[in-house]
């Protein structure tokens, strides 16, 4: 809490804001660290192999296997968003799932799953992209202000 809202506190609440942050817990932040840097190798390990595996077994190269393994990790991580498995493992793991693609692909089949009741189209279809709405929006944005600063510094010469 900031200085100037503790200032604002009655000698009541500052008690209990200081009897609440003496009995909390403290985290395992070192431990928690080690567990996201662990799993987060792991999903990213696995990706690697996926990739290896469609380079050496399906005759994709190496600038093409990208796509078939990121299509790979969505499906595996929407399967055990569904199956209830990936709730578990983030709960162990922390940060760590949150590797870019796993983490994405979690986040909008479990908004769509847990709104399904409402319907399909406003239930799953709404609900879905209320969490990776902004964050496909951000993307988009700061995809096209990169390419305008490319574009003008094109024609400047110095690209």
């Amino acid at each position: 809490m900031s200085n100037q809202k503790k200032d604002k506190l009655t000698p009541e609440q500052q008690q209990y804001q200081n009897f609440a942050k003496g009995i909390e817990p403290k985290r395992p932040v070192l431990k928690n660290c080690i567990r996201a840097f662990i799993s987060g190798g792991i999903i990213c390990t696995i990706g690697q192999l996926l990739q290896w595996m469609y380079i050496n077994y399906f005759n994709f190269k190496e600038q093409t296997a990208g796509d078939p393994t990121s299509a790979t990790l969505i499906i595996i991580s929407v399967l055990l968003t569904g199956l209830g498995v990936y709730d578990h493992i983030a709960q162990y793991a922390g940060a760590g799932t949150a590797i870019p693609v796993t983490g994405f692909a979690n986040s909008m089949s479990s908004a769509a799953i847990e709104h399904r009741s409402e319907g399909y189209v406003l239930g799953v279809g709404g609900n879905m992209f209320r969490i990776a709405g902004p964050v496909i929006v951000y993307g988009v944005f700061s995809a096209f202000v990169v390419a305008i600063i490319r574009v003008v510094l094109g024609w400047l010469g110095v690209m």
